[in-house]
């Protein structure tokens, strides 16, 4: 794991994390990085819901469409 310092943050900023820390139990080493993990994984996260967003837009418009493995199998054993 890296170790990473931030330097020049204002002492409101450090002031109202150590605060959420002590609410949840935490130091605000533990708290930041919660935080920092939980920004790098939210793009992910949005695409994720889009991705799925969508999928339930094309049920909707067009059904469930069946399974094609049998299909394509059957396709392929003929083409040898």
């Amino acid at each position: 794991m890296g170790d990473v310092k931030i330097r020049k943050l204002p002492d409101w900023v450090i002031t109202a994390h150590k605060a959420r820390a002590e609410r949840a139990g935490r130091s605000l080493e533990e708290e930041l990085r919660i935080l920092l993990a939980a920004a790098a994984t939210k793009p992910r996260k949005d695409c994720a819901a889009q991705i799925t967003a969508f999928r339930e837009k094309l049920r909707r418009k067009y059904g469930r469409l069946s399974d094609s493995t049998a299909g394509i199998r059957r396709d392929r054993e003929a083409r040898g």
